[in-house]
């Protein structure tokens, strides 16, 4: 067992991942680590299952082993998982129109934009014109009629711009069109993937979770985020009517996802942005989507989709809202690129704001998570995470081909 400065690192690794675990324990001591847990899996066996540090920084808590902290954009992957699903059963086609499944999104110029376009985040819907608050994130059938007036912010499928938190919004309505139960995503996901895993992970976080349970954020200093973010990402971020501010900042804003008195806002769905959960969730599901998907019914073909590479918009990976380029998406889920790398060439997942990352790597077999109370600051691989994801890669055997970061 190693200890931070004030309380043990915990948990568990499997013979020959020793190295995860010094990895972690270095994130304490050399990394700025608060809190936070490391979880992989390879060929289906959990190998690393790690916790550590203070879950609270004004109490000095500490962090349990079902701590459940939120994990912002790492959400984007589990809403993912749940178009995945519905895709294998034949409820849904990546090709196909939108509007096909929902025929009032065909407004604005929409008519022709494909679930691919939208998932991959060149449907040019990054923000909402209309104000879109707590109440109207809140009733699904008021938010679907602002979602389907929205107008695109340029043709769709030339641009790809990072849809921030409208994305979950705009797959949650999809997903209740094509789902023949009409469940809400947070729901589904609750009945068709956390359920029948035993996952501690929600994207509905339900109100008798107590607050004993979660890990608050802790925010980097002013100092951290000047000089941690890119430059021009954070003039951006300032600016009223720039494209990130708008995607990230109002309606609904990041912030919705939390609340002053329960940590986190409950029986909520924000599916781009408010999952709370524990790496060891994270890490499972990922696990069966990287070992043929057979606990929750995934299609090998759709499994293959997901492993193949991103499709760029006709304008090449440049993003409007993120102001760079390089970073892939597809089918919901970002991919490894040069800009942004992790596992090998077939992995999917979602990095989250601060750090957090979940991502299945069927070259390898893993379904790794990583989740933190500290917020860092960068842009592309937090080295808390970078350290850990060495660690592990180091640790497959060869025959596994795949690096950490490469």
């Amino acid at each position: 067992m190693f200890v931070s400065a004030s309380h043990p690192v915990e948990g568990h690794v499997s013979r020959g991942f020793e190295a995860v675990r010094e990895a972690f324990a270095d994130n304490f001591a050399r990394r700025r680590e608060l809190g936070g847990a490391c979880c992989a899996y390879h060929r289906g066996e959990k190998v690393v299952d790690l916790w550590g540090g203070i879950r609270n920084k004004q109490t000095r808590e500490p962090w349990e082993q079902n701590t459940m902290v939120i994990v912002y954009s790492a959400t984007k992957g589990l809403a993912a998982m749940t178009l995945a699903i519905a895709h294998s059963r034949g409820w849904l086609d990546y090709e196909e129109r939108v509007c096909a499944y929902w025929p009032e999104f065909a407004q604005q110029g929409k008519e022709r934009i494909t679930v691919r376009q939208l998932l991959a985040h060149q449907a040019g819907l990054f923000a909402f014109d209309e104000p879109v608050d707590r109440s109207v994130v809140a009733d699904l059938d008021r938010l679907a009629v602002v979602l389907a007036r929205q107008k695109p912010a340029w043709e769709p499928g030339t641009r790809q711009a990072y849809h921030a938190l409208s994305l979950g919004f705009y797959e949650g309505e999809l997903l209740r069109r094509v789902d023949p139960q009409h469940r809400s995503l947070g729901q589904f996901f609750q009945d068709e993937i956390a359920s029948p895993l035993g996952l501690d992970v929600y994207i509905r976080l339900p109100e008798a979770i107590p607050n004993s349970h979660l890990a608050t954020i802790a925010q980097p200093g002013l100092i951290e985020r000047l000089f941690g973010f890119p430059l021009r990402l954070t003039l951006d971020a300032m600016n009223r009517r720039s494209n990130i501010y708008r995607a990230l900042m109002v309606n609904p804003g990041s912030a919705v996802s939390h609340d002053p008195q329960r940590v986190y806002a409950r029986n909520l769905e924000v599916p781009s942005g408010g999952a709370v959960g524990t790496a060891r969730a994270i890490a499972h599901a990922y696990s069966v989507f990287a070992t043929g998907g057979r606990e929750l019914g995934v299609r090998p073909e759709t499994l293959d989709l997901l492993a193949a590479p991103a499709v760029p918009p006709t304008r090449g990976f440049y993003d409007e809202c993120m102001k760079g380029d390089g970073v892939q998406f597809s089918l919901g889920f970002m991919k490894p690129s040069p800009a942004w790398p992790f596992g090998s060439a077939s992995s999917f997942g979602s990095p989250g704001a601060g750090g957090s990352l979940g991502f299945a790597d069927p070259t390898a077999g893993v379904g790794y998570a990583y989740v933190t109370s500290q917020m860092g600051t960068r842009f592309t691989g937090d080295p808390r995470d970078v350290a850990l994801r060495d660690a592990l890669y180091a640790a497959l055997p060869a025959s596994s081909g795949a690096l950490g970061n490469n």
